[in-house]
């Protein structure tokens, strides 16, 4: 398969079932690189709730998906995951919950997030070299939604804005939503989804991920922590 751009994700353990249910939930199976049913839900309509962020799958960003740069090949960029990978100890937080980030609804961890802000940092600066620069209209897309001078300067250097200090480590569960769906949808994901999160929480390994030229994500690899 061809891929248009790559990211390195926190894609969780596939046989969990907490991840079984919050992938049926958004739909897209990225491990499989298949469509699944979703859950049903009374009263909550989850293919329209889920589906801005069902391409990208249930993930976590720790390097934004990127262009290849000229130079550089899948295979060079498989095998700096694996040195990245090995350099980086295991994260382990107390665990997730679900939270409102604006008018969208994810999983944000419960702890100490230094190591985790450290392990995306490395994910960041590590693998820059792989990244080719943002269009120029990509650019200004981004500063049309209103930056900080912080969060324009990673723009700038990083080709995104929120990165490094300005992370935040979240599972997308949804689009924007109105007040009553976001009340909706999190009361139905509290009594579906909370009882089956994990804690203690950890991230064993990271995941290489494609983009196919539909805008779906696949997974190509994960490589373990094991720093």
């Amino acid at each position: 398969m061809t891929f248009t751009r790559y990211a390195i994700y926190f894609a969780p353990p596939a046989k969990a079932e907490w991840t079984k249910f919050a992938t049926q939930w958004l739909g897209w199976d990225m491990e499989a690189g298949a469509e699944v049913a979703h859950p049903d839900i009374e009263g909550v309509h989850v293919a329209a709730v889920t589906q801005v962020p069902r391409k990208y799958g249930l993930h976590a960003t720790m390097k934004p998906p990127f262009r290849l740069n000229d130079g550089q090949s899948l295979a060079d960029l498989r095998l700096a995951c694996e040195r990245l990978a090995a350099t980086q100890p295991t994260v382990t937080l107390d665990g997730l919950d679900i939270a409102r980030l604006g008018r969208f609804l994810a999983l944000r961890p419960r702890g100490d997030t230094a190591g985790l802000n450290a392990l995306a940092a490395a994910c960041v600066r590590e693998l820059d070299s792989f990244r080719a620069p943002a269009p120029a209209a990509e650019l200004e897309r981004r500063r049309a939604a209103g930056l900080t001078p912080e969060q324009d300067a990673n723009l700038t250097r990083w080709g995104y804005p929120y990165v490094l200090d300005t992370f935040r480590f979240h599972i997308t569960l949804s689009g924007k939503l109105d007040k009553p769906t976001l009340a909706t949808v999190e009361a139905a994901l509290d009594a579906r989804l909370v009882p089956l999160l994990p804690s203690p929480f950890a991230i064993n390994d990271l995941a290489l991920m494609g983009e196919a030229g539909d805008g779906r994500f696949h997974l190509i690899q994960r490589y373990a922590l094991s720093g």
